[in-house]
């Protein structure tokens, strides 16, 4: 990627929006990424017939297109599921603005190649204010760690290994292979020997082959 995440930003203006309201525990079992999209938020966009619910953001057809999510402090807290990360990326969210995430959640996301963005909640309320009219578009840039929204901008602050994976946008496995792949191969050199201590000359003749 280019270091900048550019798109129309839905306002979802509540605190402590938690893992299980984002993707309930019903949905868990659907193992796959794919698809789980259309379960997130399920409790908050549909009524118990499955019929849409008025007035909820993801159900306006303005936000049909929406991949910023603005909401206010503590989002993501809750259980540990990552699968409430898979959702909002299926969905086609690239990044949520929030005064502060659930720790569990946040790790998820870098995983996953979503930007956790935190910035003050008055800067999110003016966002959000600005958004519900259905037509801000916000850019998230990666590079200068601003956010830019109706010819205005705003600093935040990110982890420079979380913003180095983000940029990259690597799996993790490839990250952790691309940038940790001599600690493992010396790992891997020395563990036959660790193995081998304490046990039966046989047992260490098997293992060194």
């Amino acid at each position: 990627m280019n270091g900048i995440i550019k798109g129309k930003a839905a306002p979802l203006l509540l605190d402590n929006v938690d893992t299980d309201q984002i993707i309930p525990a019903q949905f868990l079992k659907l193992l796959e990424k794919k698809g789980l999209g259309k379960y997130l938020f399920y409790r908050w966009r549909y009524y118990d017939d499955g019929k849409p619910r008025e007035g909820f953001v993801l159900n306006d057809p303005r936000f049909s297109d929406a991949t910023i999510l603005v909401s206010l402090r503590n989002f993501g807290i809750g259980s540990s599921r990552e699968n409430a990360v898979w959702a909002l990326v299926d969905y086609g969210f690239r990044a949520v603005l929030a005064s502060s995430f659930g720790d569990i959640f946040y790790e998820n996301s870098v995983k996953n190649g979503l930007a956790c963005v935190r910035l003050p909640v008055e800067a999110l309320s003016e966002i959000g204010q600005l958004a519900m009219k259905g037509d801000l578009f916000v850019e998230v840039d990666l590079n200068r760690k601003v956010v830019r929204y109706a010819g205005k901008e705003t600093q935040f602050d990110m982890e420079e290994s979380v913003r180095k994976r983000l940029l990259s946008g690597k799996s993790e496995i490839d990250y952790t292979l691309e940038n940790y792949s001599k600690s493992i191969e010396e790992y891997e050199r020395r563990a036959p020997a660790f193995l081998a201590r304490g046990i039966s000359e046989d047992s260490r003749k098997l293992i060194e082959g």
